[in-house]
């Protein structure tokens, strides 16, 4: 397996699959209102790879693990991993506030909203769908949790973690903010005079950390991580930061 400079990281590829790490803000397939896809940068850039197939799809404006077959058969044996549930799919969310329980299970079935809306919503009549989490880090206004998919439906995390009281830092469709801004947790931040406050991160607080599942032709597992990104990093520093400075206030 071999890594390439493109656009748009390659985690690793052979002549069945390649895994990349998708940059929020970049559509893992083209739609009406246009906007650059995965599958088009990495056709622009070679064209060895300008047939691709996609297997799973990440939000926008999430970041991380993403795989797509290179042929027929690895699209329809990967496809079919996905659909038997065969697939360890592992994300990092940091979410607003912090759970009570260090891990849990969320059983609860999603459907598209009644009158239409994009929003998906917890539903009787809905397909059943299961979210493993658990706490990876604790910082008092918010935390980091790691999210296991245990189906994969639209918005899946999104909309869980939002129906337990638990939303993503970052999530204006979900959740209570479009960006976040250190002014809204730091005690007596100071704004500059010359510029306006720039948010820390102005999209999904959410990453597609691994993806483990059986090599189409070769048989064995295979798992695929991907680093954070830079905002994601940056963030989860500041709020390690005002951690730090609240515990040191308070003698502990």
């Amino acid at each position: 397996m071999a890594a390439a400079r493109l656009p748009i990281p390659i985690l690793c590829e052979d002549e069945a699959f390649v895994a990349v790490n998708k940059p929020a803000g970049v559509l893992t397939i083209a739609d009406r209102q246009g906007g650059e896809s995965v599958r088009d940068l990495l056709a622009d850039a070679r064209p060895d790879l300008a047939d691709l197939r996609i297997v799973h799809r990440l939000d926008r404006d999430t970041s991380g693990v993403l795989l797509l077959a290179r042929t027929a058969d690895a699209h329809r044996a990967l496809c079919r991993q996905f659909g038997e549930r065969t697939v360890d799919k592992d994300y990092l969310a940091i979410i607003r506030g912090e759970p009570a329980d260090d891990r849990g299970m969320i059983d609860l079935r999603l459907g598209p909203h009644p009158a239409g809306d994009p929003r998906m919503v917890v539903s009787v009549n809905g397909k059943r769908a299961m979210t493993e989490w658990s706490v990876v880090e604790r910082f008092g206004v918010a935390s980091l949790l790691r999210c296991r998919l245990l189906t994969g439906r639209q918005h899946q995390i999104r909309v869980h973690l939002s129906y337990i009281g638990l939303p993503l830092l970052v999530d204006e469709l979900y959740g209570l903010a479009a960006a976040f801004l250190l002014s809204s947790v730091k005690p007596g931040y100071r704004a500059s005079g010359r510029h306006e406050e720039r948010p820390l991160i102005a999209r999904l607080t959410l990453h597609a950390e691994s993806v483990e599942f059986t090599h189409p032709t070769g048989g064995g597992r295979v798992r695929v991580t991907a680093d954070l990104p830079k905002d994601f990093r940056v963030t989860l520093a500041q709020l390690r930061k005002l951690k730090g400075r609240r515990q040191r206030s308070e003698g502990t």
